[in-house]
C-alpha cells in the first residue's frame, strides 16, 4: 500500500482524513484487502471523487461506473478503502 500512496504523492496528492466532498479538492480512495498470511494490505483498486461528490471506478475491462458512496464498492473483491488522498482540483 505504501508504494501506491507514494505513487499518488508524485502526482500531487496528499493524505487526507476522510472521503467528504471539499470544494476545490479532488480525492482518491485506495482500496485494499488484508493478506491472511501476514496481515499486510494488498492494494486492489482506486476510486476517484467527482465534483458532484459521487465516485467513479474502473471495474475490470468494462466502462467506468459511478457510485454515490465510496463504500459502494467495498466487498470481497476489492476490500475496503484504506487511504484517502487529495489534491487541488484542476480546472
Amino acid at each position: 500500500m505504501d508504494a501506491f500512496v507514494k505513487a499518488y504523492e508524485t502526482l500531487g496528492y496528499q493524505l487526507c482524513y476522510d472521503n467528504s466532498l471539499e470544494a476545490g479538492l479532488e480525492k482518491v480512495a485506495i482500496f485494499g484487502k488484508t493478506n491472511p498470511a501476514d496481515g499486510s494490505v494488498i492494494p486492489t483498486h482506486v476510486a476517484l471523487q467527482l465534483e458532484s461528490g459521487e465516485w467513479t471506478s474502473k471495474l475490470g475491462t468494462l466502462e467506468d461506473v459511478r457510485h454515490k458512496t465510496v463504500e459502494a464498492v467495498d466487498g470481497p473483491l476489492y476490500g475496503r478503502a484504506h487511504y484517502y488522498l487529495s489534491r487541488p482540483r484542476r480546472s
